[in-house]
Formats: C-alpha cells, sequence, structure tokens
C-alpha cells in the first residue's frame, strides 16, 4: 500500500453538468479526513461520521433546491411555450395575410403593366402601319413629279410665239412646288413615326422588365403563402432574416411601377396625337395634290380651247387669203393682159404719126387727124401707166398676200404642234396622275 496521504477531491454536481446548467461559483468542500502517522496505511480515503452525515445533508439539501427550481423552471417553460405558440400562431396568420395581400397588390400591377403592354404593341403595331402609308404616299408623289417635269419639258418644246409662260406653266410650277413641300413634310412625318416607335418599344421593354419581376416576385410569394407547418417541403435559412442590400421599400416599389405606368401612359397618348396628325397630313397632302392636280387639268383645257380657237381663225383667215391670193393672180394675168391689149392700138397710133410726120412741106399739118391721132397716143400711154401701176401694185399685194400666208401656215403649224403638245404629250401622260387613295399610302 502507498503510504501517501491520499487528498480529497473537489465536489462538482454532476447533474448540473448533464443539464448544462452552469456550476455554482461556491465549490462543495467536503472535509477532510484524518490522517495520521499510525492509521496512514488503514485511513487513506476515508470519512468519518461527520462528514459522512454533512455529506448527506449536503446531498439532500441540493436535490431540494434542484427540485425547486426545476419545478419553476417547468412551470415557466410551460407558460413560455403556450404563449410563444399563440403569438408564432398569431404572427404566421398575419404573415400570410399580408402575403395574399402582397399577392393581389402584386396581380393588380401586373394586370395593369400587361394591359399597357398589350396597348403600346398595338400601338406600336398602328405607328408601323402608318409608316408604311407615309413611305407609300412618299413614293406615289413621285408619279406627279415625274409627270409635272415631264409636262414643262414637253412644253419647252413649243414652237414660235407658243413658247409663253401661260397660266398652264406657272400651274406646272405650282404643282412642282406642290409636290416638293409634300415630300418633304411627308419624310418629316415619317422622321417622327419613327422616333415615336422607338420610344414606345424602349417603353414595352421597360415595362415587360417590371411585369417579369413581377411574375417572379408573384410566383415566389405564392409559393411563401403556400407554406405551412405541415410542409414538408420547408427549411431553416438562418440568413434570410437579415436586411438584404439594394432592397426597396414598398413606397419606392410603388412608386417605380407607377413611373413605368406614366411613361408608358405618356407614349400612348404621343401615339395617339401623332396617329391623329399622319392621318391629317396624308388626307390633306392628297386632297392638295388632287386639287392642283385638277387645276393644271382645267389650265389645260382652257389652253387646249384657246389654242383651237385661235387655230381656227387662223384657219379662217387662211382662207380668205388664199382667196385673195387666187383673186388676185387673176388680176394680175387681167392687167397683163390688158397691157398687152394696148400694145396694138399704140403701134397702130404711132405708126399712123410716123407715116404722117413724113408728109411734105405745107402737108405736114396739124390737122385734126394730127390732133386725134396725137390724143390718141397720149390715152393710150396714160392707160398703160396706170395699167403698169396697178400691176405693180398687184405683184406687192400678192407678195403681202403670199407672206401672210406663209406666216398663217407657220403659226397653224405652231399651233397644231402645241395642240399635239399639250393634247398627246401632257394631257394623255397626265391621266396617269395617281389617285386620292393612293396618294394617302393605301
Amino acid at each position: 500500500m502507498c503510504s501517501d496521504v491520499v487528498v480529497s477531491r473537489p465536489h462538482y454536481d454532476s447533474r448540473a453538468v448533464a443539464q448544462g446548467v452552469p456550476e455554482k461559483d461556491h465549490l462543495v468542500e467536503v472535509p477532510q479526513p484524518s490522517s495520521g502517522l499510525a492509521t496512514a496505511g488503514y485511513r487513506s480515503a476515508k470519512y468519518t461520521p461527520t462528514e459522512w452525515f454533512s455529506n448527506y445533508q449536503n446531498l439532500l439539501q441540493q436535490a431540494g433546491t434542484d427540485c425547486h427550481e426545476a419545478t419553476s423552471l417547468q412551470r415557466a417553460s410551460r407558460t413560455l411555450y403556450q404563449d410563444t405558440d399563440a403569438s408564432t400562431f398569431k404572427t404566421q396568420a398575419e404573415g400570410t395575410r399580408l402575403l395574399g395581400e402582397r399577392l393581389q397588390e402584386i396581380h393588380y400591377w401586373k394586370s395593369e403593366l400587361q394591359r399597357h403592354i398589350e396597348q403600346l404593341l398595338a400601338d406600336t403595331e398602328s405607328l408601323v402601319a402608318l409608316k408604311t402609308r407615309l413611305e407609300k404616299a412618299l413614293d406615289a408623289t413621285e408619279i406627279p413629279y415625274a409627270i409635272a417635269t415631264d409636262n414643262l419639258n414637253c412644253r419647252a418644246r413649243r414652237l414660235g410665239a407658243d413658247l409663253v409662260r401661260d397660266t398652264v406653266e406657272e400651274e406646272l410650277f405650282k404643282e412642282v412646288d406642290l409636290i416638293r413641300s409634300v415630300q418633304a413634310l411627308l419624310k418629316r412625318t415619317t422622321a417622327q413615326v419613327v422616333s415615336q416607335i422607338k420610344l414606345n418599344r424602349e417603353a414595352k421593354h421597360t415595362l415587360e422588365m417590371d411585369w417579369s419581376d413581377k411574375y417572379q416576385a408573384y410566383h415566389f410569394d405564392d409559393h411563401s403563402g403556400r407554406h405551412s407547418n405541415m410542409s414538408s417541403d420547408t427549411q431553416l435559412h438562418p440568413s434570410s432574416a437579415a436586411m438584404q442590400e439594394q432592397v426597396s421599400s414598398h413606397p419606392s416599389w410603388t412608386k417605380f411601377t407607377q413611373d413605368n405606368l406614366s411613361k408608358a401612359v405618356q407614349e400612348e397618348q404621343a401615339t395617339n396625337s401623332l396617329r391623329a396628325l399622319v392621318e391629317q397630313v396624308l388626307q390633306d397632302t392628297a386632297e392638295d395634290l388632287r386639287v392642283q392636280c385638277s387645276s393644271v387639268d382645267r389650265a389645260f383645257s382652257e389652253r387646249c380651247v384657246e389654242l383651237n380657237e385661235a387655230k381656227t381663225q387662223l384657219n379662217m383667215q387662211l382662207k380668205q387669203i388664199l382667196e385673195q391670193i387666187g383673186a388676185q393672180e387673176k388680176n394680175i394675168v387681167a392687167l397683163q393682159q390688158a397691157i398687152h391689149n394696148k400694145e396694138a392700138p399704140l403701134r397702130v397710133a404711132q405708126s399712123r404719126l410716123y407715116l404722117r410726120s413724113l408728109r411734105p412741106n405745107m402737108e405736114l399739118c396739124r390737122d385734126e387727124p394730127q390732133l386725134s391721132l396725137e390724143g390718141e397716143v397720149k390715152q393710150i400711154d396714160v392707160t398703160l401707166a396706170s395699167l403698169h401701176q396697178n400691176l405693180s401694185k398687184a405683184r406687192e399685194s400678192l407678195s403681202r398676200l403670199e407672206e401672210s400666208r406663209m406666216a398663217l401656215e407657220k403659226d397653224i403649224n405652231c399651233k397644231t404642234h402645241s395642240l399635239f403638245i399639250e393634247r398627246e404629250k401632257c394631257m394623255t401622260h397626265r391621266k396617269r396622275y395617281p389617285t386620292t387613295s393612293a396618294l394617302s399610302g393605301y
């Protein structure tokens, strides 16, 4: 047996350690056994009756204290879990109710977003259709422009005095200017439509992103609302209750969607205004072009009437000129014949005077036959002079008549050429002028 003295160990409450109850600050001091040199071999690790009794009393006291504390703890625990069960059930029910209200709110905003997305889609499609109409209307104006410029080029080939800046030409220049103005207006309007289509698509994309986020949020909240204490797919997520970064508040969440919807409403109103403007522009431009076309056609018709009247008058005058030319030619022939007819009497009279001038001496007398012959010669000379003068005037008149005839025929040719240009070249070409429907983009 070992001769060392065995020292008593500090006493620890093993039940407190097993239950996880903090140890008390004081230690149960177990009386130290007496030790003596004489009994060293027999008294090691043994207690005295007093120590035994003290230890027994301490155990009873500790057990009573523990029972009292356990009873108090059980009573407090029963009250606590009853209260927490009711509070937890109430809190869970309130959370379920709030999730239901949240689902209704998300569904409302999601429906509003869907409605405006469909409206923006319909507005964009209508603008695309209007853009197509504008492009068709712009293409349709090329035909009137080609017709007007071709009319001007054709009329530039008129001859002589017919090459005049008349009402038709003024109306054609007005038509060309109007077509250029209409083309510029249609191009500007098309640019506005393209810009509005871009804005509509951007607003629609923003609404679709918001709708997609709300769709996912609705799915998560709906799934969350279906969870119960009996659900098998619930798990503990300790970090889920921590405040997330970049989280929005309910007012900012609502304002975000309201701002998106306000932007969409603004673009819808702008689309409606632009659509009405485009319809009015297409209608006004088509009507203006058709009105100007009618003005040009009316000017052409009036010009053709004027040319026809002028040509008729010229033809009538030419007929008179030709009649006068024929009569004058006959008059010249008659004058020439009359002059020719005066040559024989003149030769006779002059021959007589010549023979009588050969009479000798006193026989060379200015008797009545002499005087008569001299008078006859003078009369024939005067007649011939008068006939020659009339012949000269007749020839001059015939020359002037020929000049008038050539001028009239030339002018008639000009009028005929002008009528050909106006009717066959211009007015026939103008029959290809687009209709009001085509100019409106249909």
